[in-house]
């Protein structure tokens, strides 16, 4: 039985071994679809979201006979969500989402995953159906908006000076920011960009970004839009709380993504359909094609022998208990769920686990407001400044090319403003409460006055007319008794030093086990699904590294940073080994 086995054996290495000559092929190609051999080792993946899809896809396209355990719904947060009863007279249902897409340009583990899953009328598959959006809107309470272009930038700077300026100047005009704002904020940036490895992991990983940037004293808007707006946008935390690390690489990013330098595409990349049309669904047909086996099952626990797991304990729908066994398990499950699969003999064995309980989760949760005709807020994200939610939207139905809104629900909803919900901690304009406390009607009321008190300011792009229904995700749940909500999908938050809570993908204490998700190590560092498919990524290799297998590893792509700054980095490696400061951290 698998449960008994305390080794790899040599007929599990020759298994992996011919599966990988036959996933390697001549040209050392992978294989497209399933093959006749015998299939190699069995993995256990425990998770089906975006890192346990990725990893089922690598593993079974090297010849891995591989079952994915999810709980609830393939695609975990990634996913659409089906309006209950909206469909009429033949038509869909009407789609919700945990939240919007976003698949900026320097996202490259996820798009090299879309171009392998296969898609009618798409030379490249699934990736033919990320479309751009070629501006993003700031939306000011009382004070005009701001309008960004997204396009590619002339040329990249030539020297320090030459960033500061041309940054700082972009910073100005764009934000309505005063000069001397723009510039101190334009030279946090560049010693960011200009600070080695050393430096960014044993320095800017400890101080928050608020620290950080110097936001104390700096006018509102420097405040609202540097220091809060950033942080909210990318990881749902507070700008006094998240890690300056995390948040300067995604700042370097988005710098170097108009250059169109070591990325794949515009900054700003949406679906042009519903994500599960456009994406999820034929990403679960293609792996059924390769013969990967879904189970429906929550995963409850792990069972040990020696230093290896001989089972995972997992209960379905009905309550029925049994243990899966399999030569290898992939435990694909967000943090605050693995955490508590981490047994007093499993951390006796991998001590660093420990470190988890320490990793601090938030909200960033969607809610979708049908409406009767199309807006005309932006031709891409906004984000809502003052809003006291740190509210963001996208207006869909301009980009769903493939399934325009008309065609779903009952007829005659023309647009859907799908609205992230980043901050549920701080009390709203209409009821004095935060969205945790707030009943599910009064979520979508609160909501609605926020965006309306940004966007009506000074023209009514928002009417109560208009409005023909809302969903909230189905992850919130209200409790009546507690007069609370639950959130069933909490967000991984980057805090000041929490890199050294996060552990590696794989340790040799535990042979067979592998760890993916977005808590994982990973270059990227960022609570995203480009963050889950990066660490899937490693686990399998680590995985084909065990096991022996000759079949090519698993690609993985490394973040963005300016070659034109680089003699700056190697400068700073040798200051930071010295004690010293960044050259230009004055």
């Amino acid at each position: 039985m698998a449960g008994q086995r305390k080794s790899v054996t040599r007929r599990t290495v020759l298994r992996g071994t011919v599966a990988g000559a036959v996933a390697a092929g001549a040209a050392g190609a992978l294989r497209p679809g399933r093959a006749a051999a015998e299939p190699g080792p069995a993995v256990a993946i425990l998770g089906g979201g975006v890192a346990g899809l990725t990893a089922a896809h690598e593993l079974a396209e090297r010849g891995f006979d591989v079952t994915v355990y999810e709980r609830r719904a393939l695609g975990g947060k990634a996913r659409s969500i089906a309006v209950p009863g909206t469909g009429r007279d033949g038509r869909p249902e009407l789609w919700g989402e945990h939240g919007f897409r976003f698949f900026p340009g320097f996202y490259r583990h996820i798009p090299d995953t879309m171009r392998r899953i296969p898609f009618a009328g798409n030379a490249n598959g699934v990736w033919d159906n990320l479309v751009a959006a070629p501006e993003a809107r700031f939306s000011r309470r009382d004070t005009d908006d701001v309008i960004v272009p997204l396009g590619k930038a002339g040329k990249v700077w030539a020297s320090p000076d030459d960033f500061r300026e041309t940054v700082s100047s972009a910073i100005s005009t764009t934000m309505k920011m005063p000069q001397t704002d723009a510039l101190h904020f334009a030279n946090r940036l560049l010693v960011f960009n200009t600070s080695c490895d050393a430096r960014r992991y044993g320095q800017w990983d400890r101080v928050s970004w608020r620290e950080y940037v110097g936001a104390v004293g700096r006018s509102t808007e420097f405040r609202m839009l540097l220091s809060r707006t950033l942080t909210t946008l990318l990881v749902a935390a507070k700008d006094d709380l998240a890690s300056t690390r995390t948040i300067g690489n995604m700042g370097e990013q988005f710098l170097g993504n108009p250059f169109e330098v070591a990325n794949d595409g515009p900054l700003d990349r949406l679906l042009n359909g519903p994500t599960n049309e456009a994406w999820i669904n034929p990403w679960t047909d293609r792996l059924r094609e390769l013969g990967v086996k879904f189970v429906s099952g929550e995963v409850r626990g792990l069972e040990l022998d020696g230093r290896r797991v001989s089972g995972a304990r997992v209960v379905d729908a009905a309550g029925n208990a049994r243990v899966i066994e399999a030569d290898h398990f992939v435990a694909a499950l967000p943090v605050e769920v693995a955490r508590n699969l981490w047994t007093p003999e499993i951390l006796s064995l991998r001590p660093e686990l420990a470190g988890m309980s320490q990793l601090v989760v938030d909200w960033m949760t969607g809610i979708q407001f049908f409406l009767r005709n199309p807006s005309d807020i932006a031709r891409g994200h906004a984000a809502y400044v003052d809003s006291p939610w740190s509210l963001t939207s996208i207006s869909q139905n301009q980009f769903w090319n493939r399934t325009p809104m008309s065609g779903l629900g009952d007829g005659t909803v023309q647009d859907c403003l799908s609205v992230d919900i980043s901050d549920w901690n701080t009390p709203g304009i209409l009821y004095g409460k935060t969205a945790k406390e707030c009943t599910h009607e009064e979520i979508a009321r609160e909501v609605w006055a926020q965006l309306k008190a940004h966007l009506n300011d000074r023209n009514e792009l928002l009417r109560d007319d208009d409005l023909h229904s809302w969903f909230l995700d189905t992850g919130i749940t209200w409790d009546a008794a507690a007069r609370r909500n639950n959130n069933a999908d909490p967000l991984l938050i980057n805090t000041a030093g929490s890199w050294a809570l996060r552990p590696e993908s794989h340790s040799a204490n535990i042979e067979n086990l592998y760890l993916t998700g977005d808590y994982v190590r990973t270059n990227v560092d960022l609570a995203t699904m480009e963050g889950a498919s990066e660490s899937a990524r490693t686990a399998v290799n680590a995985l084909l590294d065990v096991t022996g297998s000759t079949a090519p590893r698993c690609k993985t792509f490394t973040l963005y940073r300016a070659a034109e700054l680089e003699p700056f980095r190697q400068l700073d490696a040798t200051r930071f080994a010295a004690g010293q400061p960044n050259m230009f951290d004055a």
